[in-house]
């Protein structure tokens, strides 16, 4: 595809871009819609305009997750992310201290939310989800592979989010009677006040 058509840096999470110069409905409210909407049609008309000029031209009803990862690759020229190549010095350094040529590329949560939108916006446009090609296995596989390489060439390790543990009315029930036994004991006598300090240390923490 003509890259000349896409004028400027395209951004994923954000509402210029390729899309800017996009024909909009007529008959649609841009004003009216939230963010994510907004950048979710825009996406949607980005893609099946990248499947349009391809040579031959992809239908959406012959769009494979192969063709996905293709679409991936291409954004790629966009990219603001600077990714180091094996090679460089460096390499592995979150904070490298000069400039480099190592290439722009997209960085991996933005393709990841990009995913996210088009995958959706294929069901609402009439697609099954058995077959949505931004859920195949080549798709998961590639967006995998970019987290990985991005996270070694810029040594920013990939770590997962920890889930914190609800505190639930059960655990406050029981922190507060066992501090009131212990308030209770250690009016009676010198050992209840550890009583009660033990009582306090197992007051939970989420993790």
């Amino acid at each position: 595809m003509d890259s000349a058509s896409f004028a400027g840096n395209f951004d994923p999470n954000r509402g210029d871009g390729p899309l800017a110069t996009a024909p909009s409905d007529p008959n649609s409210s841009p004003a009216t819609l939230s963010r994510f909407e907004s950048l979710k049609r825009r996406d949607w008309i980005t893609f099946l305009q990248y499947l349009g000029n391809q040579k031959p031209p992809i239908t959406l009803a012959g769009c494979r997750d192969n063709h996905v990862t293709d679409f991936l690759r291409y954004l790629d020229q966009f990219g603001k992310t600077k990714v180091h190549l094996t090679g460089c010095l460096f390499f592995g350094n979150p904070e490298p201290p000069g400039p480099c040529n190592c290439p722009l590329r997209q960085a991996w949560g933005s393709l990841d939310a990009l995913i996210g939108r088009l995958r959706a916006a294929y069901e609402e446009h009439g697609g099954r989800p058995e077959s949505n090609p931004f859920a195949g296995r080549a798709v998961r596989v590639y967006l995998r592979e970019v987290r990985d390489q991005q996270a070694k060439a810029r040594g920013i390790p990939y770590k997962k989010r920890a889930r914190k543990r609800p505190t639930t009315l059960t655990d406050k029930t029981v922190v507060a009677s066992k501090g009131q036994g212990g308030n209770a004991t250690g009016s009676g006598s010198g050992s209840g006040g550890d009583g009660s300090g033990s009582a306090a240390q197992t007051t939970f923490t989420g993790v």
